[in-house]
């Protein structure tokens, strides 16, 4: 039964996504990038030193003990910890085993401008949020898109983007992650995927009961650890293959132009899944566009909004231009270049032996041999995709709030709490095709109502930044 309902499904929304990456969303993102970009007179470059200072030059590393709010440092480092997960391990790997290597090009495009637009997002979430008299503080998105559209399209909207996120992030992204920390423990260290949901199971619900103060506290500990492990084994294996960088580069801008040379089709075909794939996946690692950050930058004790929008910024430019871009290195400088299996092209018998999962524990295999690649990919993608369950969560969180609002919220956050733990025990025992193309494309429905919000609000965000 479930599988005939996932076959006829399947191949719809495949189609739907694909629609939706090729003529939607790329010029939704591009287009509100470039929009503000362009109204706050490159912020992102302008502003650049100024996110730095913010976010790194006298941070309040654990932060105060408030029930309510966080300090800026840990909305950073919770935003990022939401940001940086498997989108910047399996999901680069996917665009550039669909893409090319030219892909990565297209994600440093999303990513430029979308630095431009989730420091809109940010200031938005701290100027539209709502205090209480008891100090709790409510903002995101649907706070911002009712401040926007204040009849019943506002309520509409609202409503479809706290439905959509709930989907997208408390119950299929958490079991995207978990789905993927399972199978590469398995491959790793043949721990069976039960024992790793039960784990994981565990470890969350903890992190959940604790509400924003113990996810803050987590995540403001995780994210450096994380980043510096997996920041010492790229910069290991790139050291390593030295030789390679310049034809690796060399590819990434050459192949973003000319992309049918490498995945073959013509030669328009071959540009639009380049650019389309960048777009997805960039999306989905940076998640700037899509909503979701601006849930915990709403509860930062930064001084005001644009500070805050300056400290947003850091997050896409770590996630993308950090990580991801160092894994983007490992995978092309690794597997294809003169010397790399996937030198001619994902074609042929390779098909059999690389996926978009096992893609990256290859790369690093190649170097540090297939059982080490294997465990490292393993304990980064374990960190990753383990912050991500826990950010995903609380903004999903969020929005079954102001959904029940009128009602029994605690009730419904309970509900909520046990549907998604449940996601995520199914996550790590089963693996679908259709989850997978579920949670990107409520992740692209995400982008539309917020996208519109972050356009009808333009002089809110131009009137902030200095």
């Amino acid at each position: 039964m479930v599988t005939a309902i996932e076959s006829i499904l399947y191949p719809f929304v495949v189609k739907f996504n694909e629609y939706l990456s090729n003529y939607i969303l790329v010029f939704l993102l591009v287009g509100v990038g470039l929009w503000y970009t362009i109204k706050t007179r490159f912020v992102q470059i302008r502003c650049f030193k100024e996110g730095i200072y913010n976010s790194f030059g006298h941070p309040r590393w654990f932060g105060e003990k408030d029930e309510n709010s966080v300090s800026p440092f840990q909305a950073l480092t919770t935003a990022i910890a939401a940001q940086v997960g498997t989108g910047n391990i399996v999901g680069a790997s996917a665009a550039i085993l669909v893409g090319g290597p030219g892909a990565v090009f297209w994600m440093w495009v999303i990513a430029f401008f979308g630095m431009a637009t989730i420091y809109a997002e940010a200031v938005l979430a701290v100027k539209t949020r709502i205090v209480e008299k008891d100090g709790t503080i409510k903002g995101g998105p649907v706070y911002y898109i009712t401040t926007a559209f204040r009849d019943k399209l506002g309520k509409y909207l609202a409503a479809f983007f706290a439905i959509a996120i709930i989907l997208a992030l408390g119950f299929m992204g958490c079991m995207v992650q978990s789905n993927s920390i399972s199978y590469t423990m398995q491959t790793a260290f043949g721990i069976s995927p039960w024992i790793v949901g039960v784990i994981l199971v565990i470890l969350s619900g903890i992190v959940f009961i604790g509400g924003v103060r113990r996810l803050a506290s987590v995540t403001e500990k995780l994210v450096p650890v994380m980043a510096a492990t997996f920041l010492i084994g790229a910069f290991f294996v790139l050291t390593i293959r030295y030789n390679y960088l310049f034809e690796t580069f060399k590819m990434i801008f050459q192949y973003a132009f000319e992309p049918q040379a490498i995945i073959g089709g013509g030669f328009w075909y071959a540009i639009k899944t380049a650019v389309s794939q960048g777009a997805k996946r960039g999306l989905f690692s940076n998640e700037a566009g899509m909503g979701s950050t601006p849930h915990i930058h709403a509860l930062s004790r930064a001084k005001t909004p644009h500070e805050q929008g300056t400290i947003a910024m850091m997050g896409v430019f770590v996630d993308t231009f950090v990580v991801l871009t160092l894994n983007a290195l490992v995978i092309i400088s690794t597997l294809y270049t003169s010397d790399g299996l996937l030198s001619n092209g994902y074609t042929g018998a390779v098909t059999e032996i690389l996926n978009k999962t096992n893609l990256v524990q290859t790369a690093f295999g190649s170097i540090m041999g297939s059982h080490l690649g294997a465990i490292f990919v393993a304990v980064c993608l374990c960190f990753f995709a383990f912050s991500s369950i826990l950010c995903w969560n609380f903004f999903g969180k969020i929005n079954t709030v102001y959904l029940f609002r009128r009602g029994n919220d605690k009730k419904a956050v309970f509900t909520y709490t046990l549907v998604s733990l449940c996601f995520i025990m199914m996550g790590s025992l089963v693996s679908s095709d259709l989850v997978w193309e579920l949670t990107d494309m409520f992740n692209n429905l995400l982008v539309i109502p917020n996208v519109l919000a972050l356009f009808a609000l333009t002089n809110i965000v131009v009137n902030k930044c200095k």
